[in-house]
């Protein structure tokens, strides 16, 4: 059944956690001039790759989706989503967007065209939504993109049951080309609640497009679990991604202090969090729950971090016969502040690289365009959008 429609301002102050450490952030109103940098050479062991700052003066931008006519869509944490062209200018915040809870690690997140984008405009757009009384939790709609905002804005989505927290919200949206949109969300520090299949916590889930629940989804007709469930036992899923040469579902997963995760998340399957970690409390004391780093009948993670990088948003970058970075995995690094690339042969990691070391900052998300490049956003006060060109041979 679909959820009541809502049309409201953004929320244009907030404090905001980044990754799991505060960060005071303010929503600027007015745009940002246009960077006009030149490109500068960026290292790589593959080649001489090329490093262009698009625009910047964001505030923590969280998300970046390429449009196909040319120009993005970018996320502000404090609840602004803003459209930036080719030249680097940047637009006012769009109006219509839904209020947002802009506190600890929530606010205005993830941004995703729809399938079907060309034709109707559709966008679709994460947030951590309060409730009036103090608790909020991750929230999901779509709406239409116009010129100047956003019209049709319609929740489809709502994790249940909304919590007295400020941290784990997530969450990323993965479409799969046959109807489905998979969220991602957090435990919300709650972690008992991951693996608690009456409630919506530490899930990831999948849904029609219009937001009802798939007949087929693993959890549909069994007592004390919710429908929209896919899989579960996740602590904070900040990325996901489906690999083109394959169709399959990537996720990874913003750890404890260690045992950063990425995983291919199967139907129904439990991957193990908080029962099964390769990491520790942020205090040095071990987590409660644990029992070790693998449990019969839980999935192991596809490739761990021991030393946790931060993890956040992901992007496969295949179909580039003869490009040195072709059939790699990249993933944004919150805490060492870095962009990494995982060099895959089939779904094996064979190789990593860290990029981007110099510039010091917080690689929230990462996306492939049409164009072939890699588009970045940095969560800073003086947030920038960057397009990394890859070596060429």
């Amino acid at each position: 059944m679909r959820l009541p429609v809502i049309v409201a301002p953004a929320i244009a102050i907030a404090l905001a956690f980044a990754g799991c450490r505060p960060a005071q952030e303010t929503a600027a109103a007015t745009p940002a001039a246009p960077a006009a940098e030149p490109a500068r050479a960026v290292a790589s062991e593959q080649g001489e790759a090329k490093l262009t700052v698009l625009a910047r003066g964001l505030s923590h931008p969280w998300a970046v989706a390429p449009l196909p006519e040319g120009g993005f869509l970018v996320t502000e944490r404090g609840g602004n989503l803003r459209r930036i062209g080719a030249d680097g200018s940047v637009s006012a915040p769009l109006a219509g967007v839904p209020a947002v809870a802009a506190r600890g690690q929530g606010g205005l997140l993830d941004v995703a065209l729809a399938p079907d984008f060309a034709q109707s405009r559709r966008i679709y757009l994460s947030y951590a939504e309060a409730d009036g009384s103090g608790l909020s939790g991750t929230t999901a709609a779509y709406a239409t993109l116009g010129d100047a905002g956003l019209g049709e804005v319609t929740v489809f989505y709502r994790q249940e049951p909304k919590l007295n927290a400020e941290n784990h919200f997530g969450s990323r949206f993965a479409f799969d080309g046959q109807g489905h949109v998979f969220i991602s969300q957090g435990e919300r520090t709650e972690r008992p609640l991951a693996h608690q299949l009456d409630k919506l916590q530490g899930k990831l889930v999948r849904l029609d497009l219009d937001g009802s629940v798939p007949a087929d989804n693993p959890f549909v007709g069994q007592a004390g679990a919710r429908p929209e469930i896919w899989s579960y036992g996740h602590r904070n899923s900040q990325g996901l991604a489906f690999d083109p040469r394959t169709g399959k579902l990537g996720e990874s997963e913003h750890g404890p202090r260690g045992g950063d995760e990425v995983n291919l998340p199967q139907p129904g399957r439990n991957y193990g969090w908080p029962l099964v970690t390769h990491g520790i409390n942020y205090s040095g004391q071990p987590i409660p729950e644990a029992v070790g780093k693998e449990k019969e009948g839980m999935e192991p993670a596809h490739f761990v971090f021991e030393v946790s990088p931060g993890l956040s948003g992901m992007a496969f970058y295949t179909g580039q016969p003869g490009k040195p970075w072709n059939d790699s995995l990249f993933l944004g690094s919150l805490a060492q502040r870095n962009l990494i690339r995982l060099q895959l042969d089939g779904d094996r990691v064979v190789a990593e690289e860290r990029l981007l070391q110099d510039l010091g900052e917080r690689i929230r998300d990462v996306r492939v365009a049409a164009d072939g490049n890699l588009y970045l956003v940095t969560d800073e006060a003086d947030g920038k959008l960057l397009k990394l060109e890859p070596p060429q041979g």
